[in-house]
């Protein structure tokens, strides 16, 4: 008997293609490499850009001036000198650190610009063109939030012992609230960004006494070195 080659005949399933298996692997890799965290968990990597930015503005604004404070404190008795240094440094430091967090993101901005570009005009995707325009920083509101975050963490120090008269309380003043808003900023990134809150406060803690103890310590011998010691009536 013939076979039936008609059609109406049964219809069995084609072997598929490997080329066909190899390309939807490809299709679908890169979509399983997109980082997409679970509904209802926090995104903690999309946090690290902005939380960077302003943990360690507001660390470098409380060292900064805490220590040029405690620096002009080992040379010069007074008051007044030391409140004006801190302001002094709230003000050049807030300036340095807003010109520089502006001039940083915009290279950023017109590096994504141009990759922008570029894919599209190689025909790429929209859905990626789109997403890096999401992406796109804006260095001005980064510069202002840098600058901002330096003053808050300036801001520390200058009050706390800019307007107290005795040297030692004054620099002891200076010293305890610099010690308290290190360890608190230390802490705060930390939580937020879902790290040891222990370990980072500490870390932050240390580093800014060490920063303190050796400026106060290479002022105070470069005084006595130059007899540069200033002691208000």
């Amino acid at each position: 008997m013939a076979p039936n080659l008609s059609p109406d005949g049964p219809k069995f399933p084609s072997k598929p293609r490997r080329g066909g298996e190899a390309d939807d692997v490809e299709a679908a890799a890169p979509a399983a490499a997109v980082h997409r965290p679970p509904v209802g968990r926090v995104d903690y990597l999309a946090r690290a850009q902005w939380l960077r930015a302003a943990v360690l503005g507001a660390n470098d604004g409380l060292v900064s001036v805490a220590s040029l404070m405690i620096g002009v404190g080992a040379v010069n008795d007074g008051a007044r000198e030391m409140l004006v240094s801190g302001l002094a440094g709230l003000v050049a430091g807030a300036c340095s650190m807003a010109i520089g967090e502006f001039v940083s993101v915009y290279a950023q901005y017109d590096i994504q610009v141009a990759h922008s570009e570029r894919g599209a005009r190689g025909g790429s995707d929209d859905d990626s063109s789109s997403s890096d325009g999401e992406r796109l920083p804006s260095p001005t509101q980064a510069a202002a939030a840098s600058a901002l975050a330096f003053a808050v963490g300036a801001a520390v120090p200058l009050l706390s012992g800019g307007f107290v008269r005795p040297w030692a309380a004054r620099v002891a003043a200076v010293c305890a609230a610099s010690s308290l808003g290190l360890a608190g900023f230390g802490a705060a990134g930390a939580y937020l960004g879902g790290a040891s809150v222990v370990r980072s406060g500490l870390r932050v803690l240390l580093g800014g006494w060490l920063a303190m103890a050796a400026t106060f310590t290479i002022l105070r011998l470069f005084g006595l070195a130059f007899k540069t010691h200033v002691v208000s009536a």
